[in-house]
C-alpha cells in the first residue's frame, strides 16, 4: 500500500507485516530494474528527463543491480515491495530517480516484471524439456532392441520396443513445448504505459518503451496492450503457464509411475544410478526411486498452484485489485517446482540402465502376441470379429490344457479355425513379430530408429 499525503500515518507493524511483498517479489528486482531503465530511457526521448538525469538514474540502478548480485542490498519491510525498496534507494543516491515514476503506476510495474520473469522462464524452461527429451532418446538408443510388453489396464497386451515407450513422453513433451510458446506468445505483449488504470496524459512513447524490452512480433513490430484496464488487471499468461506447468507435471507424474514400477523387483526392467535412488532407515537392502516419486508428489502442488492462482482470478472486479499480490508465490512455487522436476528427470534418466534379461523375460510370454494371431487370420479373409474369437477360444485352450500359446500343435489350431495354416506357428517369433510393425507411429524397429535419429545428437 502505497503512504502519501494522504494519510496521516503510516499503518501499523501487524498490517504492514500482513501486507508486504518484499519476502518473495524480491526475485523481480533484475527484470524491475530493467524496466525502469527503459522507462527511463523513454522519459529522456519525450523530454521528461534530461540527459545528465538519464544517465545518473542508469547509473545508479546499474549500482544497486551490482549490490543485489553481490547478496549486499538490504531489503526494507517497511517499503513493502521490490519496487518501492529499488526505488527509494535509488532517489536517496540519484535526486533525479523522484522523477522516474513520472506516467507509471506500481500497477502496470508489476505486470511488466512478471511477464519479463516469465518470459524468461518459459525460455529455460523449454530448454530443460528439450533435454529431458533428449535424455529420453538417448536412453531409448542405449536400449536399442529391447522388447517389453506394452500395458493396457496395467495387463500385459502386445510387445513394443522399450524405446518406443520412452518416445510416447517425448510425444507428450512435445506438446507441452507447444503449450510453453503459445503462453509465451500471448504474454509477449507491454503493458507499461498503462497506468494505475487509465494511462496517462503526458505522452509517453509506448512503442519505443516495448521495443526496448523486447516486446515485439516477428517482423520486429511493437505489441502493446490496447486497453489500459485490462493491461493492469491481465493474469492470463500467469493462469494459462500454471495451466501448461500442471498438465507438464502430470506427464513427468505419468513418466515416473513408469519408472517406479520398471525399477521394482516384480518389474526389474531398469536400474537407477545410485546417485537418484535413497536407501531406508530400517532395512538396509532398499534402494527407493526418490526423484520419480518425489516428482510424482510435487504434480499436486503445480496443479494446487493453477487452482489457487483460478479461485484467486475468478471473482475479481476491474482492475487492479490486492488480491493480485497472491498471484507471484503460486506462479513461483508452480515454476521453481516444475522446472526441478524437468532436471532432476533428465539426469535420472541419463542414470538410468535397461535390464535385457528381465526385459526379455516379460516379452517372451506368447499372448503377447495373440493379437498377431487375429491380423494373420484377418489376411487369410476371416472376419477380424470371427478372427477374435477364434484366438479367444486358442488362448482359453492353452490354459486348460497348462500349455503355452505357442506350445499348441497345428491340428489345435485348427480345430477351432481351419484357416490357420502350417506358418502360424512362425507366428511366435518376437523379431518377426516386431519388424511387422511398419505403419507410421508403430514400435517396429525401422519407425523407432527414424525417431531416435531425429532426437539422439
Amino acid at each position: 500500500m502505497s503512504r502519501s499525503g494522504r494519510f496521516a500515518s503510516g499503518p501499523s507493524a501487524d498490517v504492514a507485516r500482513f501486507s508486504e511483498s518484499i519476502s518473495f517479489d524480491w526475485r523481480l528486482w533484475k527484470h524491475d530494474i530493467q524496466g525502469s531503465k527503459a522507462h527511463a530511457a523513454m522519459l529522456r526521448r519525450i523530454g521528461i528527463l534530461t540527459a545528465r538525469e538519464l544517465a545518473a538514474i542508469h547509473r545508479g540502478l546499474d549500482a544497486i543491480a551490482s549490490e543485489i548480485e553481490a547478496g549486499k542490498f538490504q531489503w526494507k519491510l517497511e517499503l513493502e515491495d521490490v519496487h518501492m525498496n529499488i526505488e527509494a534507494e535509488l532517489t536517496r543516491r540519484e535526486p533525479a530517480g523522484a522523477k522516474l515514476h513520472t506516467g507509471r503506476s506500481r500497477n502496470d510495474q508489476i505486470a511488466l516484471d512478471i511477464r519479463l520473469w516469465l518470459r524468461e522462464q518459459c525460455d529455460c524452461l523449454s530448454r530443460e524439456v528439450r533435454d529431458l527429451q533428449r535424455s529420453l532418446a538417448r536412453l531409448g538408443e542405449r536400449s536399442r532392441g529391447v522388447v517389453i510388453p506394452g500395458y493396457t489396464h496395467l495387463q500385459r497386451g502386445q510387445p513394443v520396443l522399450f524405446a518406443h515407450h520412452l518416445l510416447a513422453y517425448v510425444e507428450m513433451l512435445d506438446r507441452d513445448l507447444g503449450r510453453i510458446a503459445d503462453t509465451r506468445e500471448r504474454m509477449n505483449v507491454c503493458p507499461l504505459g498503462s497506468g494505475a488504470l487509465a494511462g496517462s496524459t503526458l505522452p509517453l512513447d509506448r512503442e519505443f518503451t516495448a521495443k526496448l524490452l523486447g516486446f515485439v512480433d516477428r517482423n520486429g513490430r511493437p505489441r502493446l496492450s490496447q486497453n489500459s484496464m485490462d493491461g493492469v488487471s491481465d493474469r492470463d499468461f500467469a493462469l494459462e503457464f500454471c495451466g501448461a506447468a500442471a498438465l507438464l507435471a502430470i506427464h513427468l507424474s505419468r513418466l515416473a509411475e513408469d519408472v517406479i514400477l520398471w525399477a521394482s523387483s516384480e518389474f526389474g526392467f531398469i536400474k537407477i544410478a545410485d546417485a537418484y535412488t535413497t536407501g531406508s532407515s530400517l532395512m538396509p537392502q532398499k534402494k527407493n526411486p526418490d526423484v520419480a516419486e518425489l516428482t510424482r508428489g510435487k504434480t499436486g502442488r503445480v496443479i494446487g498452484s493453477w487452482v489457487s492462482l483460478a479461485t484467486l482470478l475468478k471473482g475479481l472486479p476491474m482492475t487492479y485489485n490486492r488480491d493480485l499480490q497472491e498471484d507471484k508465490e503460486r506462479l513461483f512455487d508452480a515454476t521453481d517446482t516444475v522446472r526441478a522436476c524437468v532436471t532432476l528427470m533428465a539426469a535420472m534418466m541419463d542414470h538410468t540402465q535397461v535390464c535385457p534379461k528381465a526385459c526379455a523375460a516379460a516379452a517372451s510370454d506368447p499372448l503377447l502376441l495373440a493379437t498377431d494371431l487375429a491380423d494373420y487370420l484377418v489376411k487369410k479373409g476371416v472376419p477380424f470379429r470371427q478372427a477374435h474369437h477364434a484366438v479367444g477360444k486358442l488362448v482359453a485352450c492353452a490354459e486348460q490344457y497348462g500349455r503355452p500359446l505357442d506350445q499348441l500343435s497345428l491340428d489345435e489350431f485348427k480345430a477351432i479355425e481351419p484357416a490357420f495354416g502350417p506358418d502360424v506357428l512362425g507366428m511366435f517369433d518376437l523379431t518377426a513379430a516386431m519388424n511387422r510393425k511398419q505403419i507410421v507411429g508403430s514400435p517396429g524397429p525401422a519407425q523407432v530408429a527414424r525417431q531416435l535419429k531425429r532426437l539422439v545428437r
